[in-house]
């Protein structure tokens, strides 16, 4: 698992996520820099220099001049522990994660099951959808996952369209993108209707009124 996958599985970044990404990065690799650290996390430069030295000044890691005006970047023990606990807090959140997101997108099959809506699409080409090509409910076929903005053909075993209109028939569209979801979301009940769009709670959406009456 990369760095930039460590930040998160929610598609955003906070305190302990960052300081996760550079303890590990420095443990990787004492010759980082700035910009090396910015670009495997991808957050900004001013940010990664930021946390370099709220990690330093905490007593994380040590900085030392290395030749050519550079600095080598070592991990201290109080470093190592603190890594070992976030290590910890992370792999706990990702598992609950799995456990909430595999719950509620069975639901929402099993939703569109009781609606007779066979053919669902997942839009979004995330982790989300990874656990949602998990689930299932009888008589629901998950058919192709929807993603404008992906560069592949397939992802977690399914073919990957850049529109709703290429998906051909389809019943329902269950949301399964972590960038920006509201967004998404707002944008799609423009194009499709909005009772037939499932939302997992965990996307924290404000949906449209009566969305499961249609």
């Amino acid at each position: 698992m990369s760095n930039a996958e460590r930040i998160s599985t929610s598609g955003k970044t906070d305190d302990a996520e960052i300081t996760l990404g550079i303890l590990n990065a420095v443990h990787e690799n004492e010759r980082i820099t700035q910009r090396s650290v910015a670009q495997d996390l991808g957050i900004a430069l001013g940010l990664a220099n930021a946390y370099l030295k709220r990690c330093a000044k905490k007593g994380l890691i040590k900085v030392s001049q290395a030749p050519a005006n550079r600095y080598a970047y070592y991990l201290t023990p109080q470093g190592f522990t603190e890594k070992g606990r976030l290590t910890a807090e992370y792999l706990s959140d990702s598992f609950r994660f799995f456990r909430n997101a595999r719950a509620q997108c069975t639901k929402a099959l099993q939703d569109a099951a009781e609606r007779d809506w066979g053919r669902v699409a997942l839009y979004g080409a995330s982790e989300l959808a990874e656990v949602a090509s998990l689930c299932g409910a009888p008589g629901v076929e998950i058919t192709t996952i929807i993603d404008p903005g992906y560069e592949h053909d397939s992802f977690a075993q399914f073919p990957v369209i850049h529109s709703i209109a290429a998906a051909g028939e389809v019943d329902a569209l269950l949301l399964t993108t972590l960038g920006d979801p509201q967004a998404t979301y707002d944008a799609l009940v423009e194009e499709f209707p909005v009772a037939r769009i499932l939302v997992p709670e965990l996307l924290r959406v404000t949906e449209m009124p009566n969305r499961v009456t249609a």
